[in-house]
């Protein structure tokens, strides 16, 4: 995998980062996601899912946990882990059968919530694994894998 750094000067530009990324999704991907509050996670995935072809709304699923978004090219569920206090967690809300085997794409907020040798030692390998870093109130400093093919 290349590792890249994508400056986003601006929301519309991360909005089209996505909107390829969702372009060229394949099923059983798993996107993770890094980054402060505010960073742009949500907007990222909101490009992600306009790259499916799915033109409702996309929300942050802080409260809910997973949001489902279906009617584009592939279902994709939406995780946020923020509000997660353990990693069992995942297991007593019943998740991570939607992350082992995705029937689309998964695009997963706070992957690294506790710690990247938690999410490897999970064995579920990532498409993406994204950081988001905020440079000003409108751009991003986004770093990724590219898995190059």
């Amino acid at each position: 995998m290349k590792r890249v750094t994508h400056i986003s000067k601006s929301p519309e530009e991360t909005l089209a980062l996505g909107d390829g990324w969702g372009r060229e999704a394949r099923a059983g991907w798993v996107i993770g996601l890094a980054g402060e509050l505010g960073a742009g996670k949500t907007l990222l995935t909101r490009g992600i899912a306009r790259g499916l072809g799915f033109a409702g709304r996309v929300h942050s699923p802080t409260f809910a946990l997973v949001n489902l978004y279906e009617g584009g090219r592939l279902p994709m569920h939406h995780f946020d882990f923020y509000r997660l206090d353990q990693p069992e967690s995942l297991h007593r809300a019943d998740l991570l059968h939607w992350l082992e085997a995705p029937p689309g794409l998964s695009v997963v907020e706070w992957f690294d919530r506790w710690g990247l040798d938690w999410w490897k030692n999970l064995g579920i390998p990532l498409a993406r694994q994204v950081f988001i870093v905020p440079r000003s109130e409108t751009e991003r400093e986004i770093h990724y894998e590219d898995p190059g093919d």
